[in-house]
């Protein structure tokens, strides 16, 4: 594993901008800034090879000379804000922050998970929720649902011959949210949770 400190003190050695950084190794700005924040997800290790040859620290040993470990191909996804795990908050969207994830991941954006309600389904605050475009869920999906303007996480029970759904939070501490009816006309189901990120606590 690459030590950022000391590629921070190296780069401050050298005074290099993270903007050098990006064009001598044709990395972009974005990885070079994510990387030097501390980045919660692993580089390629032909980025830390980059980034240590610019450095002079080439010869430094990373997590990946070890045998058996290899790095795991990422994609980008685009966070587009802030999801109510409690009371529907409103629905903001950040369209210049990205989370890096597993190519398995099969995820249109992310969001960050806010509150407690869904603890039960492991999904803390602070969470990272990817979620995949959908208007149709099955009943007992965690999904990401519009309430007018405002969006919330919760499991989706939807019973069309009562014209009935119910939003169930995964904390016995919240009371369900049930729309009868005409009710149902400011609902919208924007997409389903497929999988979240949390850090190490």
């Amino acid at each position: 594993m690459y030590d950022l400190e000391l590629w921070k003190a190296r780069k401050k050695e050298l005074k290099l901008t993270l903007e050098e950084i990006a064009e001598r190794t044709g990395i972009s700005i974005s990885t070079v800034k994510d990387i030097f924040r501390g980045a919660t997800y692993a580089p390629r290790v032909d980025t830390v090879q980059a980034i240590e040859g610019v450095l002079g620290l080439s010869d430094s040993k990373t997590i990946y000379s070890i045998p058996g470990v290899s790095p795991i191909a990422t994609r980008r996804i685009p966070v587009l804000g802030k999801v109510a795990c409690g009371e529907p908050i409103f629905a903001d969207e950040d369209r210049e922050s990205y989370v890096m994830a597993g190519t398995d991941i099969n995820a249109d954006f992310c969001l960050i998970a806010q509150g407690d309600s869904m603890t039960g389904a492991r999904i803390m605050d602070g969470d990272i929720v990817f979620c995949r475009k959908q208007s149709m869920v099955d009943n007992g999906d965690i999904a990401v649902v519009l309430i007018d303007d405002s969006a919330t996480l919760k499991r989706v029970f939807y019973y069309p011959e009562k014209k009935k759904l119910i939003l169930q939070a995964e904390n016995p501490k919240y009371e369900p949210f049930v729309y009868i009816g005409e009710e149902l006309e400011q609902i919208r189901i924007l997409a389903k949770a497929i999988a979240f990120q949390s850090d190490v606590r």
